[in-house]
């Protein structure tokens, strides 16, 4: 499809809300949010432990279904979707980069990389998987098991990973969480770096006020409301 004519729209969620029945009774996560994310965007989600940031993240990609109120990806109602749909969506637009980085163990670097590069039916997965190692500084690295890399490496590794299918939507949810303050801004910049690249739409979930002031918009997620700050 001709960029110009796809819609400024990436992602619109309306009166989302999330509870849980607990035995206490029932919890409201957050009630009545609506949001517009626009494509290419970059967005940071702050708050405080608890307040359902990762929940929320999860309802956006569809991973999770509201208790109410619809999210739409690109122009898809997710609550119309099966199963099924609601992962190829996934596949074909969605990648995910996790504070604890979701490797598989026992897979080099470059087989992650290449893993979803082959689900997508990349013409020549291996090469890519290269080059996006390379990319990130790790080509020297690409036969060496996420249990023989730093916690840099490895978050490195989960960000040529989910920029390598070129993804319109990425979701990232506390990126640096796990890493040293010098390792985190060197990944901060190769995210940011990358995004500008393609024009990712780009959502953080981050308690770093560094990461979050990376961003063109923050939000903060509070008692069940989010606000612009």
């Amino acid at each position: 499809m001709d960029q110009s004519t796809l819609s400024p729209t990436m992602i619109e969620a309306q009166a989302l809300s999330k509870h849980f029945d607990t035995e206490a009774g029932r919890v409201d996560l957050f009630t009545g949010i609506d949001l517009v994310v626009t494509r290419g965007e970059s967005l940071a989600v702050i708050g405080r432990s608890g307040a359902g940031k990762s929940t929320l993240l999860s309802l956006l990609a569809g991973l999770d279904t509201p208790s109410s109120g619809s999210v739409s990806i690109d122009g898809h109602r997710i609550e119309t979707l099966d199963d099924r749909q609601r992962a190829d969506l996934r596949a074909r637009k969605i990648s995910f980069i996790f504070q604890s980085f979701h490797l598989l163990p026992e897979l080099t670097a470059l087989d992650n990389v290449r893993l979803p590069l082959e689900i997508r039916g990349a013409e020549n997965p291996k090469h890519d998987a290269r080059q996006w190692l390379d990319e990130v500084g790790l080509g020297e690295r690409t036969d060496h098991y996420p249990s023989q890399l730093s916690g840099g490496e490895q978050q490195r590794v989960a960000i040529a990973r989910a920029f390598a299918t070129r993804p319109s939507l990425l979701f990232a949810d506390e990126p640096t969480g796990n890493l040293d303050e010098e390792t985190g801004r060197t990944i901060i910049d190769q995210l940011f770096r990358l995004n500008a690249q393609q024009g990712t739409t780009l959502i953080l979930i981050t308690h770093d006020s560094e990461l979050a002031m990376r961003c063109q918009r923050r939000l903060r997620l509070h008692n069940g409301a989010l606000t612009e700050v």
